[in-house]
C-alpha cells in the first residue's frame, strides 16, 4: 500500500481547509509530514529520518512490535465495553497497583486524559488555559511554581521546599478568611509546561499535610512523567520520598504507547465517596480489552528491555553533556532534570536570567534542519525540553549534544558580531 496519498503541499492545503485552525502543527511555518516511525525515529514522505526527542506518548518507541501484536491479537478476539466481565481489566489494574503505594488501590479507566482541560471545569483550574481566556475564577487559587531558577525562592535558599510549601499554606489561610473551603490541590509531579521543573525536596509532603489539614486531597498528575520516565522510580511523585503518597494519581499519554488509554488511581475511601453519590460511572471505551492488552504489553516491554535503567543511563549521560554545554556557552542558563525528563534553559545572560525566547526558537528550527525534532516549553518558551521515547540511546544523546553545541556557537558568533557592529556604529 502506498504510504502517501497526497503531495505534502496538497495535504497541508486540505488540512488548512478542513481541520480547525486551533489544531496546530509542529513547525507550523514548515511542517514535517511523517509517514512512518520506529523506535525513536520518524520518517517523512521522502524516507528522510528524524530523531524524535519529544514524543513521550510513544513511550517505549514508535510502533513497538510487542504493542502492535498485542493490540491486533486482542482486537481479533474481542473489543467491547467494560460492562461485560473480562480478565484484562483486572489483570491490568493489578499490575498497575503493584507499582503504586498500597493505599492507591482503586482504578477508573478512561480512553484519554484531557490536556489542560477541554471542559470548562478543567480549563478553570488550568492557568495555562484560563490566563488566555476569561482569567482566574475567585474560587481558584494558584500557588507559586516551585522553580528554584526563576522563582521567588531560588537554589541558594536554605530550604526552598519548605518555603514554597509555606506559600500554599498561606493561600489556604487566605481562602479560609474569605469563608471558602479547600477541595483539592493539583500539581504535575514534575511540571512540564512550567519548564521541566524539579520540585525541591520535601515540597509535596509538606503541601499534602497542609491540604489534608484543610480537608482537601492531593492530586498528582503523572500524565507526562509516569511509567518509569524518571528512571529511578516508576512514578515521579516517588522522588519526594516513601513518606509521601498522593490521594489521587492521574495517568495517561505514555500508558498506551500512542493508543488512547488513561486512568485515575485513588484510595478506597475516596472511591467509596464517589460511589455513594448514587450516580453510575461509565466510560464507553475506558478499560476495554484491547486497551488493557496494550497497557499490559507496555508494562512487559518496560521490564524486559530495562527501559527504566536506560532512562537512568542515557538520561544521565545526556544531562552531563548538556551541563558541559552550559560551561561552554553563556546562552545556556540552566540544565535540570531526571532520567529522560530534562530541560535546558536558554537565557540572554546568566546574571539577569532573562529568558532568550527567540534564541530558543532558533535552536529548535536549526535542529529540525539537522533532522532532530525537539520543542520548547516554559512560561517564556525558553526551555528546550527532552522527553524522548524511552529507547533513546547514548548515540542519540551525543548526536543531539553535538548539534546543539554547533548551533549555540553560531548564535553566539552572531551576537558577538552584532555587538561589535553596534560599538563601531556608536
Amino acid at each position: 500500500m502506498a504510504l502517501e496519498v497526497f503531495h505534502k503541499d496538497e495535504t497541508l492545503q486540505m488540512r488548512r481547509k478542513l481541520i480547525g485552525q486551533s489544531c496546530r502543527l509542529f513547525f507550523s511555518h514548515d511542517p514535517v509530514k511523517i509517514m512512518r516511525a520506529r523506535g525513536q525515529y520518524l520518517y517523512d514522505e521522502n524516507g528522510m529520518q528524524y530523531l524524535d526527542c519529544i514524543s513521550n506518548v510513544q513511550h517505549v518507541g514508535h510502533c513497538h512490535p510487542s504493542i502492535t501484536q498485542a493490540a491486533a491479537a486482542q482486537m481479533d478476539l474481542l473489543y467491547s465495553n467494560t460492562r461485560f466481565l473480562h480478565d484484562n481489566i483486572v489483570l491490568y489494574a493489578n499490575r498497575l497497583a503493584a507499582t503504586l503505594p498500597k493505599k492507591l488501590c482503586v482504578f477508573y479507566f478512561v480512553n484519554s486524559g484531557a490536556y489542560h482541560g477541554h471542559l470548562t471545569s478543567l480549563i478553570d483550574i488550568s492557568p495555562y488555559k484560563f490566563r488566555k481566556l476569561e482569567g482566574q475564577k475567585e474560587w481558584v487559587h494558584v500557588a507559586p511554581l516551585p522553580d528554584t531558577y526563576h522563582g521567588i525562592y531560588r537554589e541558594d535558599h536554605l530550604d526552598p521546599g519548605q518555603a514554597y510549601a509555606d506559600t500554599v499554606k498561606s493561600l489556604i489561610e487566605e481562602a479560609h478568611k474569605k469563608g471558602r473551603k479547600i477541595s483539592s490541590f493539583f500539581a504535575e509531579s514534575l511540571p512540564s509546561v512550567g519548564g521541566q521543573i524539579i520540585f525541591p525536596t520535601g515540597y509535596c509532603k509538606r503541601v499534602a499535610e497542609s491540604v489534608h489539614e484543610a480537608g482537601g486531597v492531593y492530586v498528582a498528575d503523572e500524565i507526562q512523567t509516569g511509567f518509569g520516565r524518571v528512571g529511578s522510580h516508576f512514578w515521579a511523585f516517588q522522588l519526594q520520598g516513601e513518606d509521601f503518597c498522593p490521594d489521587i494519581v492521574t495517568m495517561g499519554k505514555p500508558m498506551g504507547n500512542g493508543h488512547p488509554i488513561a486512568c485515575v488511581a485513588t484510595t478506597e475511601e475516596i472511591a467509596d465517596a464517589f460511589t455513594a453519590n448514587g450516580v453510575e460511572y461509565f466510560n464507553t471505551f475506558g478499560g476495554n480489552p484491547v486497551s488493557c492488552a496494550i497497557g499490559l504489553a507496555l508494562l512487559d516491554v518496560i521490564e524486559k528491555e530495562d527501559l527504566r535503567g536506560n532512562a537512568v543511563r542515557v538520561g544521565g549521560h545526556l544531562k552531563q553533556l548538556l551541563l558541559q554545554l552550559q560551561i561552554k556557552h553563556p546562552l545556556v542558563g540552566d540544565v535540570r532534570g531526571v532520567g529522560l525528563f530534562i530541560g535546558m534553559e536558554i537565557v540572554k545572560d546568566r546574571v539577569s536570567r532573562k529568558p532568550a525566547t527567540e534564541e530558543a526558537a532558533h535552536l529548535v528550527r536549526r535542529l529540525k534542519e539537522e533532522r532532530i525534532v525537539i520543542s520548547t516549553d516554559g512560561p517564556w518558551d525558553s526551555v528546550i525540553k527532552f522527553k524522548p521515547p524511552m529507547c533513546f540511546s547514548i548515540e542519540d544523546a551525543e548526536r543531539v549534544s553535538t548539534c546543539i553545541d554547533q548551533i549555540l556557537g553560531e548564535l553566539e558568533d552572531t551576537h558577538q558580531k552584532k555587538g561589535t557592529a553596534d560599538e563601531v556604529e556608536v
